[in-house]
């Protein structure tokens, strides 16, 4: 009887039934295994940074294309998604949010209860309204992230004489200024600049670059100031230490040749230098330009400029050439005395010098007004006194 049994059992051991349906099987059972199957087989559609960027963020497309390179490793919108809220509960508007994400695409990284919320808590101690808050983050941005913004930014406000504001100013052209290390860099930079006469509320205005500037660079800058020989305690001191830090030698050296290309000596170019740095800051096309109009078509002699070296940042379009027609014009008719002094004529404000030289000839030189406007408004260059009609817009 056991082995009858053992007889039974072992083929159903050895080839179980199959689980497939049968022909008899129920229809909805059937539907229902395979409904189950297919749907296990289709995997979910995965996360599209790139459009998430432009859907949820605001980015354009190239935007977009661009940030999501840098954040590729981001598989769910979850964490951007709670960093976009709170951006949005600090009170960002839509297109400061989209330029975080553009510039600096890890901030949809950061977490917000370990990162983002300690760091608004830690500027709220400093005496920062939201609103405030909310405008220092398209400016800091990845500096937001860092542990030791509070810390910085309480030197910087410190060193601004508590002023928001002039911070404020100062971040919009240095962003630089938060990330720096306050003892390696923003301490002993700041000490060098307070030697030499300069506080962080002075450079704001002219070039805040210099407070996280490399100390060689500064003081290689004023090696090369002092032998142009501005004075330190003058105001043009700052304008020459700006362009002498921030110009490298190659650049200043080609400056210097064109220069000497047109004729000036070493001690011409000194003097005007001395005068008015900044016209190293003038390109090197625009003031070739300038430089031989001013000894060609004007007549003026190297020492004369040198004396007064404004003359060559006048625009040339606008100023130099119209004003120059103008007195080109009136001495040819007889109507003006030839001992008139360039610089004082090129100098004086508009208003004035319509008043002056364009307005009391409207009788002797009836066409002399029209002429002076339109050689203002020319596009192209003037020749001989006198403007392409097709290049003058009506008045």
């Amino acid at each position: 009887m056991l082995r009858n049994l053992r007889q039974c059992i072992l083929p159903l051991l050895l080839h179980p039934p199959s689980l497939l349906p049968t022909p008899h099987a129920s229809p909805v059972f059937s539907c229902s295994r395979l409904h189950s199957t297919i749907a296990s087989t289709v995997s979910p559609k995965p996360f599209a940074v790139e459009d998430y960027l432009v859907a949820t963020w605001g980015l354009t497309r190239a935007q977009a294309l661009k940030s999501s390179k840098k954040i590729s490793h981001l598989k769910s919108p979850s964490n951007p998604d709670a960093v976009l809220a709170f951006l949005s509960d600090l009170g960002l508007p839509r297109s400061d949010i989209a330029a975080v994400a553009a510039v600096d695409p890890h901030f949809l990284c950061a977490g917000v209860e370990r990162t983002l919320a300690p760091r608004v808590a830690e500027l709220s101690d400093l005496g920062l309204s939201r609103p405030q808050i909310a405008s220092l983050v398209p400016l800091a941005l990845c500096s937001f992230r860092c542990s030791s913004l509070g810390r910085n930014f309480a030197f910087w406000l410190s060193a601004f004489d508590g002023s928001f504001e002039t911070l404020f100013k100062a971040l919009r052209f240095n962003r630089g200024l938060l990330a720096a290390h306050v003892e390696r860099v923003a301490k002993p930079n700041l000490a060098l600049l307070q030697q030499l006469g300069l506080s962080a509320s002075d450079l704001y205005r002219f070039h805040p670059r210099l407070l996280t500037m490399p100390q060689t660079r500064i003081q290689e800058a004023v090696v090369r100031i002092d032998e142009f020989g501005v004075k330190r305690n003058s105001s043009l001191f700052r304008h020459a230490l700006v362009l002498f830090a921030v110009l490298n030698q190659e650049l200043l050296t080609k400056k210097f040749e064109a220069f000497r290309t047109l004729g000036w000596s070493s001690d011409d170019i000194q003097m005007a230098v001395r005068k008015m740095p900044s016209i190293l800051g003038m390109s090197i096309p625009r003031m070739c330009r300038n430089l031989k109009f001013l000894t060609g078509d004007a007549g003026l002699e190297i020492p004369y400029i040198t004396q007064r070296p404004v003359l060559i940042m006048y625009s040339l379009e606008r100023r130099l050439l119209p004003r120059h027609c103008v007195l080109k014009d009136l001495k040819a008719k007889g109507l003006l005395n030839a001992g008139v002094d360039f610089y004082n004529m090129v100098a004086c404000p508009d208003k004035k010098f319509i008043d002056k030289f364009v307005l009391p000839y409207k009788e002797s030189f009836p066409d002399l007004a029209g002429a002076y406007f339109g050689w203002c408004a020319a596009k192209g260059p003037l020749q001989s006194g006198k403007v392409k009609k097709k290049k003058v817009a009506r008045a």
